[in-house]
């Protein structure tokens, strides 16, 4: 990519991500309005990422890419601990952000299940499920799991409480791959 094709797509990503980031709804950041802050040609949006949805996923990828450098499955950790620390890490992002998260996931074409970054944690999560029981539905079980941290749920359920959070996410992995307990937050305890 040339020079200045890349500071283009750095600005436009730049631009994107403030305007997604400012807002209270997915709908509430236009084609135009990224345009317009990026300081470049609607074309130019459509040229570089084909589409709105384009375009989300690739500043979704780019946001995403950071949180799995960040993240790293360790052999010498036990396969549930690792579960959990992964879903949190993501609820976390997805929080973070919470528009741009809803903008992909609820459109049509950019399912969820259709970007690199999910393929990445479904593939991670299906090891860890593997390894804690065995390649039987581990590919399931993996898909089960993010569904714990879809952009939906997180948003449905955005008030709660961190700590009512962990401790759903704990129960989740404790079902799926051992015991709750040793996540964190006693098995019994309620986090409201």
């Amino acid at each position: 990519m040339r020079a200045d094709a890349q500071r283009n797509r750095e600005s436009v990503l730049a631009a994107a991500g403030r305007l997604f980031d400012a807002a209270t709804d997915p709908d509430q950041v236009s084609m135009d309005d990224i345009a317009t802050a990026a300081g470049v040609g609607k074309g130019t949006l459509f040229r570089r990422f084909g589409d709105r949805i384009g375009l989300i996923r690739a500043l979704y990828e780019q946001r995403a890419l950071r949180l799995q450098d960040a993240l790293a499955v360790s052999p010498t950790r036990p396969p549930a601990e690792q579960a959990v620390e992964l879903l949190r890490a993501m609820l976390r992002f997805k929080l973070d952000n919470r528009v741009l998260t809803l903008a992909l996931e609820s459109a049509g074409g950019g399912s969820p299940y259709r970007n690199e970054a999910y393929d990445h944690w479904h593939a991670l999560l299906a090891d860890l499920v593997a390894e804690a029981r065995g390649p039987q539905a581990a590919d399931y079980l993996a898909h089960a799991l993010l569904a714990g941290v879809r952009s939906d749920l997180v948003e449905h359920l955005r008030d709660w409480p961190e700590a009512r959070w962990h401790e759903g996410l704990n129960a989740l992995v404790g079902s799926v791959l051992g015991d709750a307990g040793q996540f964190g937050l006693p098995t019994g305890h309620r986090a409201d």
